[in-house]
């Protein structure tokens, strides 16, 4: 097995060291979402939301999330990101509307940007949250995945071979 990157020798955690590593394009793409009832799909889709326009600020929560990844989670690098680009789509289920969050991150530098994909798409679901709450808490938050990711000289690409189960 390899060695744990995020630990030091006395066995604590460190954030790793990428100063040796080479800067190349990178990539993530990841996907997160979120259940709503009938009632709540209406709102957001004719804009009636009283907090305001639902996707608009899903779409600015989660571009900031996205840029502020090393502030939230700990072992994250500051990473200066090129783009952000977050995209909404409906799925009408027989439990009511689910509303699939995608977001690609890109950047050019030494390390990936998986967190940060995963942070935007994750930071958008909850903020749509944040915003029907008042109409209704039952909303479901999930799942959230990574679809892909490239870029990188030591690790490999990946894209998702399978799909998510809903549960």
């Amino acid at each position: 097995m390899d060695k744990l990157t995020h630990f030091n020798e006395q066995g604590r955690a460190k954030m790793v060291d990428v100063s040796d590593k080479p800067e190349t394009v990178r990539t993530a793409t990841a996907q997160s979402s979120i259940l709503v009832n009938e009632t709540i799909y209406g709102k957001i889709a004719n804009n009636e939301m009283k907090k305001g326009d639902v996707l608009a600020v899903a779409q600015v929560a989660g571009i900031m999330a996205g840029k502020n990844t090393a502030n939230i989670i700990p072992m994250c690098h500051p990473i200066s990101l090129q783009g952000i680009n977050i995209a909404f789509d409906w799925e009408k289920e027989e439990e009511g509307y689910r509303l699939k969050i995608k977001v690609d991150v890109k950047t050019k530098g030494s390390t990936g940007v998986e967190m940060e994909a995963l942070t935007a798409a994750s930071a958008a679901a909850l903020t749509v949250y944040d915003m029907c709450k008042a109409v209704d808490k039952g909303m479901i938050i999930g799942p959230t995945f990574l679809v892909e990711k490239t870029g990188g000289v030591s690790s490999s690409d990946y894209k998702r071979t399978f799909q998510q189960k809903e549960e």
